[in-house]
């Protein structure tokens, strides 16, 4: 014997639930699932308890009134017992009377059976061309409804009563007479198939004006229902009975009868025609299922009309108008069951979602009691529609950005043809223009629901998608960039002009974003408007972000290329001029202008004078000794040349402020031991102390010696300490210089 599972107790479960400290958060919203389920579980045992409290209490009334009926048969069948037992003590010849009125009863039952037998086929035809009639016009009035129940009725109750009392005969005979009644079986069958029809179209005939048919239909079904009742309670009697006492009378021939069951049939056709409407309605529409929902229109006005002139058809204790409710809600249910197991698109749910609650609405209006609406639809978890939505939306982003990525880096990395060009004579490509169809599409759903919350998750996922992408993008140009410092015969060319077309399709991208914020902002309340705008804002962010990594890739690829000229910077063969090469090489480098926007050529220019800067200063702090005055010359002649390349792209004015350090700094060079303290302040006051730098720069100078060095910058520490003197606040261009140790500038020389 198989051991019950062991019961898992509350503390169990809840320990399976809460299974780590943060698991504490849920325990608010695991309480609200447990009471949302417990409503749930109490709702459906109530209802059930009351169905069965008065199935029950129905069933015991008849049982009380059936007992009561046998109890008045029995005594009425023992006072005639009584009656018939008499005689024979009183009247000698009581025998042969009996056996008299016996012989004659037989002789009259053979007669009529004899007649009823020769003319039952002419009635059969009678019978069969009207219920053809009837047939043809479904919807109608059906005239000879009661009169083929009656007759039909009569001729069923003669095959019966015949086929009874033939159990006697020989089976040859039997046989015979069951061929003999082919005909009217056959009649009965298709008058029962007519009954049923009429029963699954009762709404199209009240529609049609036809109540009155209708009413026909439960007056059938309620006479032969009491003649059920009638021959159950006879067969009950006559099993309690004595079979000598039942048999004297005729209508212990009730076992004969064959039980109709007319009501449950009619219930059971009037159930499956809601079926076959559902099913009709769904098949029409399976392929466009948000249709199928917005055309279930009909389903009210149903309900409508069945209130108004169904319901009046039918006895109370039909309960008709709840039943054709439960049915309609249980079909319902059905059909979105099978809905949602077809996968249906994202959009779908989230109509689904919608619909369900008008629903809800729609079944309050029309006053329907809850109970009779229980379970609700998809057992009330139209929540997790929205889930399920997110999951659906979470998967066709992550494939089609999977592809969408797999395509743009494929393009990226193996740089075949060069980049596109726009209608704007930009370079781009076409991967924001289809992220943003994507993103679009899914944003356009999610507004149609008419929701915050759903649009705030959506917008949560674009922004996940976008990071994602921005990040892979990011690894893309770092793991391109390398190639180029480290493998550059083996890279294939085009990354600049590449940076260039993805920094313009992340700006195209910032604004597609900043415009879809715009656009969601008015529809959602404030408490959604806030995530909403820090996910796009985030994103936007992170737009720029790539955006700038593209132009900082662009100048690295420039000084990756310059490598050989920034590498002679105050080397020997600089004071001969090497400036020139790298003026030339920026220039042509910058000859892309025209493929890029404007706001990215402005920071391009901006990086490109930082990072011009950064690598002569770096240069300039880890040189060897330099030959004064012929240092400082170059310096200026340097300045100068870059200063005009650079003013192609910048007001003079604004460049002077890019270049102000290096005026400082030949400052400090040019000036006397005795001055150079003064230079070093000016300096020093805007860019912070710079200890390193500056000693470098002092002991590269020729002019001075170990000690006249000592002494300047004993006097610059001395005076740095007594003022407190520390960097500013916003670290200015020096924070990038990188000045090396004595070691590393001995190994490089």
């Amino acid at each position: 014997m198989a051991m019950a599972p062991p019961q898992m107790s509350a503390a169990q479960a809840i320990g399976e639930y809460l299974q780590s400290p943060d698991d504490l958060v849920k325990v608010a919203a695991f309480r609200r699932k447990l009471e949302k389920e417990k409503a749930s579980i109490d709702a459906r045992l109530k209802s059930g308890v009351k169905e069965q409290l008065d199935a029950t209490r129905e069933g015991l009334k008849k049982l009380l009134s059936t007992r009561n009926n046998v109890q008045v048969i029995k005594e009425e069948m023992q006072t005639v017992d009584r009656l018939c037992t008499d005689p024979q003590n009183v009247v000698s010849t009581f025998d042969q009377i009996s056996r008299v009125s016996m012989v004659h009863r037989n002789f009259e039952q053979t007669e009529e059976m004899v007649s009823n037998l020769l003319e039952m086929n002419s009635k059969i035809d009678a019978l069969e061309e009207m219920l053809v009639v009837d047939s043809n016009e479904l919807i109608g009035p059906a005239p000879n409804l009661l009169s083929m129940h009656f007759q039909i009725n009569r001729l069923e109750a003669f095959r019966n009563q015949t086929m009874h009392q033939a159990k006697q005969a020989s089976a040859a005979s039997r046989q015979k007479l069951a061929r003999i009644f082919e005909r009217l079986s056959k009649l009965i069958e298709d008058f029962e198939f007519y009954i049923l029809e009429l029963a699954g179209n009762i709404l199209p005939l009240v529609r049609a004006g036809y109540p009155e048919v209708v009413v026909k239909l439960v007056k059938i079904a309620e006479l032969e229902g009491r003649e059920d009742e009638k021959a159950i309670a006879i067969r009950l009697v006559k099993k309690a009975a004595k079979m000598d006492a039942a048999s004297k009378f005729k209508s212990m021939q009730a076992n004969a009868r064959i039980l109709k069951h007319y009501r449950s049939k009619i219930m059971r056709a009037i159930s499956d025609s809601i079926t076959s409407s559902f099913e009709s309605a769904y098949e029409r529409h399976e392929s466009t299922p948000n249709i199928f929902l917005d055309n279930l229109g009909w389903i009210y006005q149903d309900l409508i009309r069945i209130e108004s002139d169904v319901v009046p058809c039918f006895p109370p204790s039909y309960e008709i108008h709840a039943f054709y409710i439960k049915e309609y809600h249980k079909n319902l249910n059905k059909m979105l069951q099978r809905l949602l197991s077809s996968e249906p698109e994202a959009s779908t749910l989230l109509h689904l979602h919608a619909w369900l609650k008008e629903y809800k609405k729609s079944m309050k209006e029309l006053n329907v009691p809850t109970e009779l609406i229980d379970p609700p639809l998809l057992n009330g978890e139209e929540q997790n529609l929205i889930e399920d939505y997110l999951k659906l939306i979470v998967k066709k982003l992550d494939e089609w950005t999977v592809n969408l990525m797999k395509t743009e880096i494929q393009e990226f990395t193996t740089r075949s043809n060069p980049p596109e060009v726009d209608s704007d004579g930009l370079y781009g490509t076409q991967g924001a223009v289809i992220l943003f169809q994507m993103v679009n599409q899914q944003i356009d759903a999610a507004t149609e629901s008419g929701q915050g919350a759903i649009l705030a998750r959506v917008v949560e996922e674009v922004n996940r998608v976008m990071r994602n992408i921005q990040d892979q993008w990011t690894k893309v140009l770092d793991a391109e960039l390398k190639k180029q410092v480290d493998k550059p015969e083996e890279v294939i060319g085009g990354l600049a002009e590449y940076c260039l077309a993805l920094a313009n399709d992340q700006i195209k991208s910032a604004d597609n974003t900043e415009a879809l914020l715009g656009r969601l902002e008015p529809l959602v309340s404030e408490k959604y408007r806030v995530p909403i705008n820090e996910k796009l804002n985030d994103a936007i962010d992170g737009n720029l972000d790539v955006a700038k990594k593209c132009i900082q890739t662009f100048i690295a690829i420039i000084f990756n290329d310059l490598k050989p000229a920034t590498k002679q910077l105050f080397q020997p063969s600089w004071y001969d001029g090497v400036i020139e090469q790298i003026v030339v090489t920026m220039k042509d480098y910058m000859s892309d202008q025209p493929f890029i926007k404007p706001a990215l050529f402005e920071l391009l220019v901006e990086y490109l004078i930082d990072a011009f800067l950064v690598n002569y200063l770096t240069a300039l702090a880890n040189c060897p000794k330099l030959r004064m005055p012929a240092a400082t010359g170059r310096i200026k002649e340097d300045i100068s040349a870059v200063f005009v390349f650079f003013g192609e792209y910048k007001p003079d004015k604004e460049l002077e402020g890019y270049f102000e350090v290096v005026e400082m700094i030949l400052a400090m060079l040019e000036a006397s031991k005795s001055m150079a303290f003064l230079s070093y302040w000016a300096f020093a006051k805007v860019h912070g102390p710079c200890i390193p730098f500056v000693e470098g720069l002092m002991k590269a100078r020729g002019d001075l010696d170990r000690s006249a060095v000592s002494e300047v910058m004993d006097s610059i520490k001395r005076k740095v300490k007594e003022e407190g003197l520390t960097d500013p606040p916003v670290p200015t261009i020096m924070k990038k210089i990188t000045v090396q140790n004595a070691l590393s500038r001995f190994l490089r020389t």
